[in-house]
């Protein structure tokens, strides 16, 4: 259970849920790939070496294998960045959450949104990410990045404050 479900209130429901698009790993992977070369590469000169070069072999097998591992963990590291954020439209209002060991929220009842702006580059249109600025009343204005879906996000909020905070009236 996340942080959203974990702070709904009675009564309040999730119905859009986003996260941060994938396009945050590629660095990250573009990386692990590299060191993993790397070390499948030096651990595979070391377990090749000499017997007269034993001790050069396993030191240079060695760090094969740390480039490999620090590779997985830099991986691993952002792999839980990302999972570590939460964006959620309820029938009530907008809840983000991001980071692991620290925390960064906003919680915005939909009364309370004046806007939310969407920022999107040429290849984030052609991947499905950009960046979203959420503007409440009182000065709130919550830039986030790499938003998956970014314009659903902006429908989503735009559809609930229209239902439940603007309710059409009959003429």
């Amino acid at each position: 259970m996340g942080y959203v479900e974990q702070n709904l209130n009675p009564g309040e429901r999730i119905l859009y849920a986003t996260h941060l698009h994938w396009i945050v790993l590629f660095r990250s992977i573009f990386v692990d790939v590299i060191f993993s070369i790397a070390g499948l590469a030096l651990i595979g000169w070391g377990i090749a070496g000499t017997h007269s070069q034993r001790g050069e072999a396993q030191v240079v097998a060695i760090a094969g294998a740390a480039l490999v591992i620090i590779g997985g963990a830099i991986l691993w590291i952002a792999t839980i960045r990302r999972n570590a954020t939460e964006m959620a439209v309820t029938n009530k209002r907008i809840i983000i959450k991001v980071g692991f060991l620290t925390k960064r929220t906003l919680e915005l009842f939909l009364s309370k949104v004046e806007s939310v702006g969407v920022e999107q580059t040429v290849l984030g249109r052609m991947m499905g990410f950009g960046s979203i600025t959420v503007r409440g009343t009182g000065g709130t204005n919550e830039p986030f990045s790499h938003v998956a879906n970014p314009l659903e996000f902006r429908r989503q909020v735009q559809r609930q404050i229209e239902e439940h905070v603007n309710p059409s009236q009959p003429t």
